[in-house]
């Protein structure tokens, strides 16, 4: 594991807790809240441009740095939109993209090109979509080249400011605000106070999480039929891992969370836990001696595409839905009504 791949493991266990670390850190995390306050109020006086756009934009983020399940949520919202009758299109940075430029994302765009996020809601909504560092850049192309789009999904960007935004989303998982502190003494990139409309918790529990808001909606992924990364046609239940030996990986932002979701089924398996956005090569499961692998779908879009990879057989995909309190979608489109 290369020293980027062993901070990145150490540094969200450290943020969970307010040890010696965290502590030594809190007076840099002070410094970062009041430069971000500093920012936030160029915006709110006007010295700093906000773009607002034709038609209404919903902003699915979190302020916990790695994943919370925006992705689920970005997917259930296009689907939610289009039985409404809206025809909605999705912007996104795009990690590893080209950051210098608009790319349009299709359903069989390489995740190398267009991230593996961005290439999964393509795959799994084919809505029009761009990627792009900036986020009113890249909201402005998707327009002009589907004029027909009404409403603007953004997949992370809450920070973004410079894109008026319509509607907020606010995404956390089991792990609530970790030890409540900014970056780098904590996971948070803003305060868990900020403004937001709506307040999502991905998680199975019913377990109440602190700190995270008052009026709090839930969302839960649930798991689908597994399906052969080199033959798509081919399905497995779940009950039928039973007596296999599973290695199950994932590179994604919380990969305890793909853990305990296998765990709920009761087989036992291996864990390999990567980097999210970790970059697979054809020597990756080289070393396992396993009869069956099981990876997320973010991963399959990345595994799809490399030799090596494409064609073991051994590799089959575990996809997740969110399913979400009715409540939100009832509240949003009241809210989009009156944009």
């Amino acid at each position: 594991m290369n020293l980027a791949a062993r901070v990145e493991a150490f540094l969200p266990r450290v943020w969970l807790h307010r040890g010696l670390l965290a502590r030594l850190l809190w007076p840099i995390s002070k410094l970062f809240g009041l430069l971000l306050n500093f920012r936030v109020g160029l915006y709110l006086m006007g010295y700093k441009k906000q773009t607002k756009l034709d038609v209404p934009v919903i902003v699915v983020g979190n302020i916990f740095i790695g994943g919370t399940g925006k992705t689920p949520m970005v997917i259930y919202l296009v689907e939610q939109l289009r039985l409404a009758g809206f025809t909605p299109g999705v912007i996104s940075r795009g990690f590893g993209a080209d950051p210098l430029s608009v790319l349009e994302v299709q359903p069989d765009s390489a995740a190398v090109d267009v991230g593996d996020e961005p290439a999964l809601i393509a795959q799994r909504t084919a809505c029009p979509m761009m990627v792009g560092r900036q986020r009113v850049a890249s909201a402005q192309q998707l327009l002009k080249c589907y004029p027909t789009v009404d409403v603007i999904i953004s997949d992370d960007g809450l920070q973004h400011y410079a894109l008026g935004r319509d509607i907020e989303i606010l995404m956390f998982d089991q792990r609530g605000i970790g030890n409540g502190y900014l970056l780098p003494a904590g996971p948070l990139r803003e305060s868990p106070q900020r403004r937001r409309d709506f307040t999502i918790l991905n998680t199975s529990s019913d377990e109440a999480v602190l700190g995270i808001g008052e009026e709090v909606l839930q969302m839960r992924l649930v798991a689908g039929d597994l399906h052969n990364l080199r033959r798509p046609e081919l399905v497995m239940p779940i009950a039928g891992l039973a007596g296999k030996r599973i290695l199950a990986a994932a590179g994604i932002g919380h990969p305890e969370r793909f853990f305990v979701t296998l765990t709920q089924f009761g087989f036992p398996f291996e864990r390999l836990a990567l980097p999210d956005h970790f970059a697979y090569t054809s020597e990756t499961f080289a070393q396992y001696d396993a009869q069956i692998i099981l990876v997320t779908e973010k991963d399959a879009v990345k595994c799809r595409q490399i030799a090596g990879l494409k064609d073991d057989a051994r590799i089959w995909v575990l996809p997740v839905n969110a399913s979400v309190d009715q409540e939100l979608m009832r509240k949003l489109l009241n809210l989009l009504s009156q944009s």
